[in-house]
């Protein structure tokens, strides 16, 4: 019997998510980071500057960017490792990690690229100082399979660093709802033409683990000391784990 998974609210076989996702992304990739700051009205920047301030990745390390797409993280956290230092740019949609390349090239970084699947990674054994994921987690089918992955290519005492959509507190629920179901599609179909993706945007953040599930699944994984900070009054979180040493 096929096994089932979401792609936002809608059940879907497993091996269907994948293509589906891909479509998305290939829909959005020339407009994501326009949206992403229309979206967010910014604050993606100030998130984006905390999880690199909190990163504890240093010069020379060696550093994986999982569903890098437009290249952000793989900059910021190429600033962090210096000249001596390795960050491996990655992305399972050719589109996105085209533009991010071309994005990096721009600004003078040559890093290489990897088009690969976060949950069969093309990497050795207990390779990277820090594995980081940022606003990805929630597209991949099995996301347990994706944390064994980062936890296996990561050095014992490495990091694994997770930012991604979350639960946000109670009292402000019904307003996001309004936000999320109404605002995002209509600026996706005026911005990016693409009134779908963003409805399935909306829906992928409410099936995602919240903060403390997915807290649990890392655990369960393998990592310890595993902790998170909201952002945003949980809009956000940043979900850290270690490999033991």
């Amino acid at each position: 019997m096929t096994k089932k998974t979401h792609f936002g609210f809608t059940a879907v076989d497993e091996e269907q998510k994948s293509n589906l996702v891909a479509d998305v992304f290939h829909s959005v990739a020339q407009n994501y980071d326009l949206m992403n700051d229309v979206m967010s009205l910014g604050l993606h920047r100030l998130w984006k500057k905390f999880t690199f301030f909190t990163a504890e990745v240093k010069s020379g390390d060696k550093v994986l960017d999982i569903a890098g797409g437009t290249g952000d993280m793989t900059f910021g956290f190429s600033q962090l490792v210096g000249k001596d230092g390795e960050v491996w740019h990655t992305d399972i949609n050719s589109s996105m990690l085209k533009i991010g390349k071309d994005r990096l090239l721009d600004k003078g970084v040559i890093t290489p690229s990897c088009l690969c699947d976060a949950e069969k990674l093309p990497f050795k054994n207990n390779y990277f100082d820090a594995v980081c994921v940022s606003f990805g987690l929630r597209n991949m089918t099995n996301k347990d399979l994706a944390l064994a992955e980062m936890y296996r290519v990561l050095k014992p005492g490495g990091v694994v660093i997770v930012l991604e959509f979350s639960k946000i507190y109670k009292p402000l629920e019904k307003l996001y709802d309004v936000y999320s179901f109404k605002f995002l599609p209509f600026m996706g179909k005026l911005i990016a033409k693409d009134e779908n993706s963003y409805k399935y945007l909306a829906e992928s953040i409410r099936m995602h683990p919240d903060q403390e599930a997915l807290k649990q699944i890392m655990l369960d994984v393998g990592f310890n000391k595993v902790n998170y900070h909201n952002l945003a009054f949980g809009i956000t979180a940043l979900h850290k784990g270690y490999k033991a040493c």
